[in-house]
């Protein structure tokens, strides 16, 4: 998937655990990391918003896109 979470370097630029930033934002540890391990199929912008507000970041700070290569593009 071409969108890369960098949720990991959030935490640690800010010192901070899965488990306290789940419990900060709201959602289960189990969910912010599907989150961050780039399983998740679709985000809330509330929960976005909430990251941004306790990261203290913007969106753009946790999400990134990325082109596929061409063998990717192409099936090979």
């Amino acid at each position: 998937m071409p969108i890369t979470v960098d949720i990991d370097v959030m935490l640690a630029k800010r010192k901070m655990s899965v488990g306290e930033l789940a419990d900060r934002v709201g959602i289960t540890p189990a969910n912010l990391a599907v989150l961050k391990n780039g399983r998740a199929k679709a985000v809330r912008f509330a929960t976005l918003a909430a990251l941004c507000d306790v990261l203290e970041c913007q969106p753009g700070d946790l999400l990134r896109w990325e082109a596929e290569d061409a063998a990717d593009a192409e099936g090979g």
